[in-house]
């Protein structure tokens, strides 16, 4: 019986490290030093990429404003060297950064929706500490990964803990106050490495 279960054990090591992702873990000083505070109410706002032609989310992302701004991008591909990584939590998110990340996917093939939803202090500061808790994502885990931080939040019970960026940002766009902005550009999808410069 033994011999068995290390034989089923050993079987799934693939699998299980298939669902993992390397651990982005910057260093102490590099995150205190991008710190960025920004000068807005506190806030959230949901990023939804949605390809043009499908209108299908393909991505989800979170910006919290709380005593810092940082993006929760779970299971995201953009970096930058001025925003020190740890486990998908990007800090040092300036407006620049805002620039860099949004245009990095709003392209001819994809646009971008952003829902901005003021909130308390205690509820983003809540927000941030479940969302560095959170992390690293699995891959394609990034609209469940908000869900399931937002529906540990008073006020968040609706949100759905689901695959689709779409769902998510159908239930978020329910709650009062939500504000919607779309971006749009006309950038080819080979353009994008601009916005990790």
């Amino acid at each position: 019986m033994r011999f068995l279960l290390r034989l089923v054990l050993l079987a799934l090591l693939p699998v299980l490290a298939a669902c993992t992702k390397p651990a982005v873990w910057a260093p102490e000083g590099d995150v205190l030093a991008a710190r960025y505070t920004h000068p807005g109410p506190p806030s959230i706002a949901l990023f939804n990429v949605i390809n043009n032609d499908t209108n299908n989310g393909e991505h989800a992302a979170l910006m919290i404003n709380a005593d810092q701004r940082v993006l929760f991008d779970p299971a995201g591909s953009w970096r930058h060297p001025l925003s020190p990584e740890r486990h998908d939590v990007h800090f040092g998110f300036d407006n620049a950064q805002l620039f860099r990340y949004t245009y990095y996917h709003a392209r001819r093939t994809h646009r971008v929706q952003i829902q901005h939803l003021e909130v308390s202090p205690q509820v983003a500061a809540m927000i941030l500490a479940l969302a560095q808790q959170a992390g690293p994502v699995p891959d394609a885990h990034c609209a469940r990964s908000i869900g399931q931080i937002l529906q540990q939040v008073p006020g968040f019970e609706t949100i759905p803990v689901a695959f689709r960026p779409n769902r998510l940002s159908d239930a978020f766009g329910q709650l009062p106050g939500v504000r919607t902005e779309i971006v749009t550009s006309d950038a080819e999808p080979t353009e994008r490495q601009a916005y990790l410069e």
